[in-house]
């Protein structure tokens, strides 16, 4: 790994005189030895800065090392375990925790949290701020065997200026219009013929919107609550769909928003 000079950073590192004479410390000066501790303390200062801009330039420059790993602390920022134990079926639940970071701009009020059941087998994956999917992205899962998963929380003014702070998801619009709005969103396409259910359902007085698309094989929930749009997507290859869909829908209806 290659090493920052010190004078790129206008900090030329410069070292005592080599050629003064040896003095012995019985017969040393006042003088003399007051200069060398300011040298000294000027030397120290100097490292001191340039510690702190070497760690700044491996952040921005991408050196791998102490700030390389303060960049990618930033990216995965709010990563808070929030999974439970299995359960007697072997199923965990995951509530997202109180504590986590939103990531959705300045000025929003804290995410209401949601609640979902995998398999035990299903794991965390993270989430950054260059993710493809953008900040609205708030959660991945996947597992090899099964399929993925992803939570997509977005502002309700991204898509009305009238709705309050509790929306709801019939204010937004009919399951048509959701799923033809958001749907293309989800698999990166249009998603007309590829329907092929959907269903109303209310849990403690909420509704949820339940799609189930093909191809890909998709399952989407959609909901609205304090001042946000909830779509839970629960996507899987045809051999996953093969043998694990009755698992991957039971993952989608689980979704609630608590």
């Amino acid at each position: 790994m290659g090493t920052i000079g010190f004078t790129s950073f206008g900090f030329p590192l410069k070292t005592r005189n080599q050629n003064l004479p040896v003095i012995a410390s019985s017969s040393s000066s006042p003088e003399r030895i007051s200069s060398e501790e300011n040298g000294c303390e000027v030397l120290r200062r100097r490292t001191a800065i340039v510690s702190g801009a070497s760690l700044v330039s491996s952040a921005i420059l991408g050196f791998p090392k102490e700030g390389l790993a303060v960049v990618k602390q930033g990216l995965l920022a709010g990563r808070i375990p929030g999974l439970s134990e299995p359960n007697e079926q072997g199923w965990r639940t995951y509530r997202r925790p109180d504590e986590k970071s939103g990531g959705h701009g300045v000025g929003w009020s804290p995410i209401i949290p949601y609640a979902f059941s995998v398999p035990d087998g299903w794991e965390e994956t993270p989430v950054s701020i260059a993710d493809l999917g953008g900040t609205e992205i708030d959660l991945r899962f996947s597992s090899p065997s099964d399929g993925r998963l992803f939570v997509v929380v977005a502002p309700v003014l991204r898509f009305a200026d009238y709705l309050e702070d509790d929306a709801r998801i019939e204010k937004i619009g009919t399951p048509e219009k959701v799923i033809s709005a958001f749907g293309p969103e989800v698999i990166g396409e249009n998603v007309e013929g590829k329907v092929v259910s959907s269903q109303v359902k209310e849990y403690s007085g909420r509704k949820y919107y339940q799609f189930e698309l093909e191809p890909p094989h998709c399952l989407i929930t959609a909901t609205a609550a304090g001042n946000r749009l909830y779509l839970f997507n629960v996507l899987a290859n045809g051999l996953q769909w093969k043998r694990h869909n009755k698992d991957l829908k039971k993952i989608a209806d689980s979704f609630r928003v608590v």
